[in-house]
């Protein structure tokens, strides 16, 4: 497989927030034994720094890997089965087949030279093992970092203790400034300052400041959790208060590994100074994979001895402790447990009686969320949907986990993986879609409402991969199951999958049969919405098969009028995709270039690889009909590293083959066999990014250098520069601490004060203005 794949860059390691203190010599050790080894296993307790380390000792690796550094977390995992899905995702690579993620996933490394920080593997330890073996053997180029309480236990697998930060021996005065040589009173200096800046380790106190490192046992989030009490204790108070927790009995058990009893007393003690309802709060949050906002906190969290009108108070509170993490997601906050804080909350949960009621209240919410957003779906939230049910990814899976393995859950779990069709078959996520939804249907078995909603959407997901089989059973199931109950609704979705199914596999007109059935059972159900809209889009698609122009011009104005009435763009950009295919039988080359773009643009906005593909395929072909054979050539090769992550190409029909057939050899013939094979291997090598942009044209387009100063003020021109580096709005927000759409706005006013159309544009400006002095 090609190096351009569905997903390529140079990697995704999170941002330091923190100093890293007191493992440069753990950092060159472990740097040392990648150059020797291809899995190092970093081992400890929970709290010691494991993470921390993977993420300092990959990032100073990131020259030595071309195909970047990696960081995959699996802490919010409870399914050893999604353990692929998960690596993938990190990788930033899609795949909609419905081929095993495991194959996939060794496939796009095969040729490549990366690091992959494996993140949290103890509680999946067969999993994690089994997919390193397979993609070790499969991928020479890569090495492998986990991190684990336990190893792996593989051939080959070298492991890493990751010990506490060095303290005083107990008994030995230290020297005036001797205290700068142990890393775990540095840190605590760090930290205590970060609290109360006029703390400072002096001789007088140096000594207390020792001793709280010792009682802590060096073990750095129990010293970040002691540091930030300096808030509201002396520095004796905090000494004396850790002295008398570990001097309690029980505090610390007999049996088990002592510095991880250490760890629990020092949590504990800290959890012990929390007011009750910030103990309620910690406890319930905990069985969020992912992170929350207040929303969430509010419906999943609130009630009994915790009420909804505090849940601010104690969240700033538990921030404030160093137990909550509060990050920025566009203009809300969200906020997550440290993993060995979410599994000490969890444990108190457990303790108190109530984990089962807030399980059921937190997938009561995911199910809640995930219905408003297949509502709001057909709408202009589309975008921000996508978004929202992305951050929300982790929290989903452990929602429908527990749905499907609690007894007397298993319609909800039904309920729920169906209701996510948006996401599973609009963003690009077809593989853990069926996952699920393969999952619900094996477990519920028995025929009802739930499972005929499942049926169909499954049916659909799995027909998008070309598991033709699989999705015609599952679609005929559902159509005898509503033709048997009068289940009108799942009889029309049925008969439009169906008909779909039909269409890719070349019956053409028993499947435009199909679609006008479900059309008009559709108009008497009264049923809008953005599948209703595919019914019409894909009615086109087969009128064009027919040879019928007019008609599919017409299903795609209408279309397009639906959907602009209503805001949706999604299913929208699929009837534009077809209008390219109209324009372009019709000869009319310039606008079906104009909708093969339009509907690129907006695929990429929701990372649909299927939308994507075939745009860059209509694109490709309008380049040939203009005789511009190299773009042509070029963006044949942008599609043929794109359609392994999403199915056979062109769905293995002769309709749609047959102008990507002729494409290829006419623009062979023209351009020589050199000539093709030089600009079809490099959009094969493009990253997704750079191939969206090629076929855009933004790369094409060099920017005016200016005759004058920009007319950018101060803050436009560190967005222009950060739009240089290949910043997203959401990173460019992220970075400047903005929102989102203040982001969006800057973006828009530099484009308007520089007369350009494009962020490529704009970035090749930045870098030749870089000297230019701003306006005031």
């Amino acid at each position: 497989m090609s190096k351009a794949g569905a997903g390529c860059g140079k990697g995704n390691l999170p941002a330091d927030t923190t100093s890293f203190v007191g493992r440069k010599s753990d950092v060159a050790e472990v740097k040392l034994l990648l150059t020797r080894a291809r899995l190092v296993t970093l081992s400890g307790v929970g709290g010691v720094g494991k993470t921390r380390l993977a993420v300092e000792t990959a990032a100073g690796l990131s020259r030595a890997f071309p195909d970047g550094v990696w960081l995959a977390e699996l802490a919010g995992l409870q399914d050893g089965a999604l353990v692929a899905h998960a690596v993938l995702e990190a990788l930033g690579v899609p795949d909609e087949t419905g081929r095993s993620t495991g194959l996939v996933l060794a496939e796009h490394l095969r040729d490549r030279r990366l690091l992959i920080v494996l993140d949290n593997c103890e509680h999946l330890l067969d999993g994690c093992a089994t997919l390193a073996y397979d993609l070790l053997r499969a991928a020479p180029g890569l090495r492998l970092l986990a991190t684990s309480r336990e190893r792996l236990a593989l051939p080959g697998e070298h492991l890493w203790p990751v010990s506490p930060l060095p303290v005083p021996e107990p008994g030995r005065p230290l020297p005036d400034g001797a205290w700068l040589r142990y890393p775990a009173m540095t840190l605590f200096a760090e930290r205590a300052a970060a609290v109360d800046p006029g703390f400072a380790v002096t001789a007088e106190n140096q000594e207390r400041v020792a001793e709280v490192c010792r009682l802590l046992a060096g073990i750095p989030l129990a010293i970040e959790l002691a540091a930030v009490r300096l808030r509201v204790l002396t520095l004796a108070e905090l000494e004396s208060g850790l002295g008398d927790c570990f001097r309690l009995p029980g505090t610390v058990k007999r049996g088990g590994e002592p510095r991880h009893q250490t760890l629990l007393a020092a949590v504990g003690w800290s959890y012990a100074l929390c007011d009750p309802a910030e103990r309620h709060l910690w406890a319930r949050a905990s069985v969020f994979a992912g992170g929350f906002d207040l929303t969430a906190a509010e419906r999943v969290c609130a009630g009994d001895g915790l009420p909804a009108g505090e849940l601010w108070e104690r969240l700033a509170g538990l921030v404030e402790k160093s137990v909550l993490i509060r990050e920025a997601d566009d203009d809300r906050a969200r906020f997550r447990l440290p993993e060995p804080l979410r599994q000490f909350g969890r444990a108190r949960l457990s303790e108190s009686g109530e984990t089962a009621a807030v399980l059921r209240r937190m997938r009561d919410h995911c199910f809640a969320l995930a219905v408003r957003s297949e509502r709001a779906w057909f709408g202009p939230e589309q975008a921000e949907i996508f978004r929202r049910t992305r951050a929300e990814h982790a929290n989903l899976r452990a929602a429908l986990d527990y749905s499907l393995t609690v007894p007397g859950e298993l319609k909800a779990g039904l309920r729920l993986a169906s209701t996510l069709w948006f996401y599973w078959a609009g963003c690009g996520v077809f593989g853990e879609g069926r996952h699920w939804l393969d999952r619900a249907l094996s477990l519920a078995a028995e025929p009802s409402e739930e499972r005929a909603k499942a049926l169909w959407v499954n049916g659909y997901v799995a027909t998008l991969q070309g598991d033709n089989v699989a999705a015609v059973a599952m679609l005929e199931e559902c159509r005898a199951y509503a033709t048997r109950t009068g289940d009108e609704v799942a009889l029309a979705y049925a008969t439009h999958r169906l008909g779909c199914n039909l269409l890719v596999g070349d019956d053409v007109g028993d499947a435009k049969t199909l679609f006008e059935e479900a059309r008009a059972r559709y108009r008497r159900l009264g049923e809008l919405n953005s599948n209703v809209m595919l019914a019409g889009i894909e009615l086109a698609v087969a009128s064009i098969f027919l040879g019928d122009l007019d008609r599919a011009g017409e299903l795609c104005e209408e279309a397009c009028a639906t959907g602009f009435a209503h805001g949706e763009q999604w299913a929208r950009a699929y009837a534009i995709y077809v209008q390219a295919l109209v324009a372009l039988g019709r000869g009319d080359f310039d606008r079906a270039a104009e909708h093969g773009r339009h509907c690129l643009r907006v695929k990429s906005m929701f990372h649909d690889l299927l939308g994507i593909v075939l745009a860059m395929e209509v694109l490709a072909w309008t380049e040939a009909a203009r005789e511009h054979w190299e773009p042509a050539a070029t963006m044949l090769g942008c599609a043929r590293s794109i359609w392994p992550a999403v199915g056979f190409p062109m769905f293995g029909s002769r309709y749609l083959g047959a102008p990507h057939g002729d494409c290829e050899t006419r623009t062979r013939r023209a351009l020589g066999e050199t000539r093709f094979e030089t600009a079809h291997r490099r959009g094969r090598e493009f990253g997704l990014p750079e191939a969206i942009a090629y076929a855009l044209g933004e790369s094409l387009q060099p920017a005016p250098v200016p005759e004058r100063p920009t007319p950018l003020t101060d803050r436009e021109q560190e967005v222009a520069v950060l739009i240089a580096d290949g910043r997203s709005n959401q990173e460019i927000a992220d970075r400047l601490v903005i929102s989102r759409r203040t982001a969006e706005g800057h973006v828009n006013r530099i484009l308007r004060k520089l007369g350009f159309d494009s962020r490529a544009q704009v970035a090749a400006w930045a870098t030749r203005t870089a000297q230019v002095p701003t306006t005031p």
